[in-house]
């Protein structure tokens, strides 16, 4: 049988095979969308055998491949990657029948977005009407108002048919190329659309919202334009694409309408899934996890953070190179020894898992000299505070105030990776370095938790915590719990702890007040040294008493007083790291 018919044969009497293996060397010309009689000869089979029939026209007008469906469908075999892109299509065209009189279906329009095809057009007899009418659909390049990447013509009769193909797919090409490059004149960003799966027993709007709205900020954090965002509700998710494979393909399409190169996903997929939907869209997918870990790669800065970001990846990443095959094997020789041997992929999951044991060696390294560190302190009498909380809260805004230093301080999740410490000098006269720590996030991946364990362990010798929330947060009440779980599973739930509700000048001063009163919260502005003053007198007065006073007698006046020069008496001394 000839190899270029495919499908759904078994059944078939030889006699219809070779009819369908004729189709083969049929031609018709490069401008048409299909001949009369090519048209009547499929029609004819495809009543013949009670199933669909399709072929797969080059533009030269030859066809390459013939399909067969059963009653209802007709799916495409995989055609591979050759030629397809952003700006050009397939380079065949799929002329297909229907058995009644039905337009193009949404699995014919999803067909022809994921194999990018020149076109596809539908063929069936209507009674008491022409004997053979055509729907045609292309793809089109997205544009303002427009609901679907596609557009149609018909159905018709086929001789009124009027399009000439070879010069449509011409100017259409032109037209998906000046797209393009507009899109590429921009800010060069990824554009992502946000995908959230829920169980429709378990969904709970807010909280959903919320989520959402927190994916989102990763990703401008990220440097990703999110351009949609896809809520679905599940009995339970799909085990193989989440969303179930009808729905990825409206995914899809939506993707292709607004240039969405990016599927994230607001929950962790496993790699089946991941390389199950990456096949079927032929779009990157991140879950939430990924996501985290590439802003922690972009902003890891120092050796340490960068060298904790890498194990996290590594750790991350060895479930991908699961899949095992005999491609690219190493062969050895000798008695017994040969065969296979180690695939490629056998080799790079030993590679990473040797890697990964060297930077866990490493990450043991880091946390035995800031022990070390900590020790020194310790042995000094300088207690330490320090600040956490909720990403993106204002840490390392509220570090800056208080000790006229210049840390990073970014409108942006996760700026700061590595804990920065910073001498300060209480109102009573007491010095202490006060250290800003990773900020926390919901869901925090097990990776990082992992990989950042020397680092987090800073707070273990911390006299005091100051937690910091964001009142303009409408999620600050949730972020708060979410800081409590965590410090409790790093068993801090013991230290003494400060809650300080930052940015209350962002929100109306009723609802501020309101919100201190209900979290039991100091009310602060961290950008505004006259309001962190507050912060520092609390510090001072819930340190312990047994940390030693500032040598040389008596406090000083209230350093946090302004003089006449507009200094205040706060130390900026860094703290050594190394």
């Amino acid at each position: 049988m000839c190899l270029k018919v495919e499908g759904k044969l078994t059944g078939l009497k030889p006699s219809q095979l070779r009819r369908l293996e004729r189709l083969v060397r049929r031609r018709v010309s490069p401008a048409e969308v299909v001949g009369l009689e090519l048209a009547g000869e499929l029609l004819e089979l495809s009543e013949d055998l009670g199933r669909r029939v399709g072929v797969l026209l080059d533009r030269a007008g030859t066809v390459q491949r013939v399909v067969v469906g059963d009653a209802t469908r007709l799916r495409l075999p995989d055609l591979g990657r050759e030629r397809s892109g952003p700006v050009r299509f397939r380079g065949v065209r799929l002329v297909h029948t229907h058995l009644r009189p039905e337009p193009l279906t949404q699995d014919d329009l999803l067909q022809l977005t994921q194999h990018r095809l020149d076109l596809t057009a539908a063929l069936w007899r209507t009674p008491h009407g022409p004997a053979r009418t055509v729907e045609v659909a292309y793809l089109r390049p997205p544009g303002p108002g427009e609901a679907e990447p596609f557009a149609r013509v018909g159905p018709l009769p086929l001789d009124r048919l009027d399009l000439d193909l070879t010069r449509h797919l011409r100017e259409l090409e032109a037209e998906f190329a000046r797209a393009v490059r507009a899109r590429d004149v921009g800010d060069g960003r990824d554009r992502a659309i946000l995908v959230h799966v829920a169980r429709r027993a378990e969904w709970n709007r807010g909280e959903g919202e919320i989520s959402v709205a927190e994916l989102r900020e990763l990703a401008r954090t990220a440097g990703v334009e999110v351009v949609d965002v896809l809520v679905q509700l599940r009995d339970r998710p799909d085990p193989r694409t989440i969303l179930g494979e009808g729905r990825l393909q409206e995914l899809n399409l939506r993707a292709m309408q607004l240039g969405a190169d990016l599927i994230l996903f607001d929950h962790d997929i496993t790699p089946s899934q991941s390389r199950a939907i990456a096949d079927i869209t032929d779009r990157r997918v991140l879950d939430r996890t990924q996501l985290i870990l590439d802003i922690f790669a972009q902003h890891a800065e120092t050796n340490d953070g960068k060298l904790q970001v890498e194990l996290a990846q590594l750790k991350y990443k060895l479930p991908y190179l699961a899949r095992k095959d005999d491609a690219l094997s190493r062969l050895t020789g000798g008695i017994g020894a040969r065969g296979p041997g180690e695939t490629k992929l056998e080799e790079s999951r030993r590679r990473v898992r040797e890697k990964v044991a060297r930077l866990e060696a490493q990450v043991r390294e880091l946390a035995r000299r800031r022990r070390q560190r900590r020790a020194l302190r310790a042995r000094e009498g300088i207690p330490v505070v320090a600040i956490v909380g909720y990403t993106n809260v204002g840490k390392s805004t509220l570090l800056n105030t208080l000790t006229r230093s210049d840390v990073l301080a970014a409108n942006k999740l996760f700026a700061t990776l590595d804990p920065r410490s910073r001498r300060l000098r209480l109102p009573d006269g007491r010095d202490v370095v006060l250290t800003d720590t990773v900020g926390f996030i919901r869901r925090l991946p097990a990776t990082l938790r992992e990989a950042f364990r020397a680092t987090l362990e800073e707070l273990r010798d911390a006299a005091l915590l100051v937690h910091l929330c964001d009142a303009s947060d409408p999620a600050v009440e949730r972020q708060v719990r979410a800081v409590d779980e965590i410090l409790a599973e790093m068993d801090l739930a013991g230290v003494p702890r400060i809650l300080v509700l930052n940015k209350v000048d962002r929100v109306p001063a009723p609802e501020a007040e309101r919100l201190a009163e209900q979290l039991g919260a100091l009310p602060c502005t961290a950008r505004d040294p006259a309001s962190a003053v507050g912060v520092a007198r609390e510090i001072a007065r819930r340190l312990p008493a047994r940390v030693v006073p500032r040598a040389g007698g008596d406090p000083e006046p209230d350093p946090w007083v302004r003089s006449a020069g507009g200094r205040t008496d706060v130390a900026d001394e860094d703290v050594p790291q190394d």
